[in-house]
């Protein structure tokens, strides 16, 4: 006779959040759904301080998806509505094609990621949750401000690449139309918008992470 299935206790849903947290941090990006859209594009011919420039840039948008994946997941731990907390798993795993981008391309640049991921990824989830707790509605609210800014940073990024490297101007080009639409997602579901002291409260972290993932 069949041993019927035990339910989830809150101990396997954190060792299943500690799992993932692990795998983000320091394991070799999921292989993605989508191609890199840089794959079409040929290896730009970049000089050492270019190249260190390049790297820098995408060290910080792997880190940045780092802090995404954490964030969605932290949300999605503690969503009270099972539909949402689908909605935001797979925006997770959506947000993974860009992490694997982003580590592909630095391995080209011969560079890694931030020594830091595991302290950003920590915080992230952390913000996320908080904001779950606080209802469904504030949570996609964070999202679209995460989006929102994400977004500007990958623009001004875009301004930044040395001539001529389509590789990293074509997946920069695709994050940020991914991010748009996850952040009009976001908005139709019922998203509120933050009390103006969050929204700079979270860009001066970002910048705080921004100035430390391009160096290191």
């Amino acid at each position: 006779m069949p041993r019927p299935f035990r339910e989830t206790s809150s101990f396997d849903r954190l060792l299943a959040e500690a799992d993932q947290a692990l795998r983000t941090v320091f394991a070799p990006a999921d292989p993605p759904d989508r191609a890199s859209p840089g794959a079409v594009h040929p290896r730009p011919r970049l000089d050492d301080e270019e190249r260190r420039h390049v790297a820098g840039l995408m060290r910080i948008n792997h880190t940045g998806e780092v802090c995404a994946q954490a964030l969605y997941y932290g949300q999605a731990a503690v969503a009270r509505d099972g539909a949402l907390r689908g909605h935001l798993l797979q925006a997770a795993r959506e947000e993974g094609d860009h992490l694997a981008w982003c580590e592909q391309r630095l391995g080209e640049l011969h560079s890694r990621p931030s020594v830091f991921n595991p302290l950003w990824y920590a915080g992230a989830w952390a913000i996320g949750a908080g904001a779950g707790l606080v209802g469904d509605r504030v949570s996609l609210g964070f999202v679209v401000e995460t989006e929102r800014q994400v977004e500007s940073h990958l623009g001004d990024h875009l301004t930044r690449l040395p001539e001529g490297d389509e590789r990293t101007r074509a997946v920069l080009e695709q994050m940020k139309a991914d991010e748009v639409e996850h952040g009009e997602a976001a908005r139709q579901r019922g998203a509120v918008e933050l009390p103006w002291p969050i929204p700079r409260l979270m860009q001066a972290a970002a910048d705080l992470m921004r100035a430390v993932a391009y160096r290191v």
